[in-house]
């Protein structure tokens, strides 16, 4: 039973996250929600492991979830369900796919998507953002907020916009910066 569910949530979550991988988040926090296959905190961890790793995050979160509730076949079955929307749907539009370039329908509908999943996308952020800095259990204001990880926050959001090197090198620093600070 957890792999037709499994294979619903996924597949679901695979035919309307339109917008790529980071649009699979909210419905991945919903899944979290719902059933308590892992907490919003373990998603966040997730979502850094996924990051970290070579493929689309959300084939990797989706593989990762999918693991970490029903072993290797829930893996395989979460990571099979979110990409086999996307393989239809582009089977089918690979047929028509002159047809679709110029229809004025066409971009009406994409006139509207792109906003929307830019929404779906802030939300994630939105709650990467509080998973990660937010301490709930904290009734004292500056036990509110994590200033170590804010800073770091900080100072990588400026690296990456002055710099602009290759988000790897973000990435690893922000482990080693991690490691130390854990010491």
């Amino acid at each position: 039973m957890i792999f037709l569910k499994l294979f619903f949530e996924f597949f679901k979550t695979g035919l309307f996250s339109i917008g790529g991988g980071l649009a699979t988040l909210p419905f991945l926090f919903k899944m979290a929600e719902k059933y308590g296959w892992f907490t919003a905190n373990e998603l966040t961890a997730m979502i850094a492991v996924a990051e970290s790793t070579p493929g689309p995050i959300g084939v990797n979160v989706a593989t990762y979830a999918g693991f970490k509730t029903a072993g290797i076949l829930g893996g395989i079955t979460a990571t099979l369900s979110l990409v086999l929307p996307s393989l239809i749907v582009i089977l089918i539009i690979a047929g028509f796919l002159d047809k679709f370039r110029s229809n004025k329908i066409v971009d009406s509908v994409f006139f509207g998507l792109r906003p929307a999943v830019v929404g779906l996308i802030s939300v994630s952020v939105m709650t990467l953002f509080e998973t990660t800095f937010v301490n709930k259990l904290s009734t004292v204001w500056y036990q509110f907020i994590d200033v170590k990880k804010a800073v770091l926050f900080a100072i990588i959001t400026f690296l990456v916009f002055r710099f602009k090197k290759h988000p790897i090198l973000y990435i690893a620093l922000g482990a080693v910066v991690g490691i130390c600070l854990s010491l």
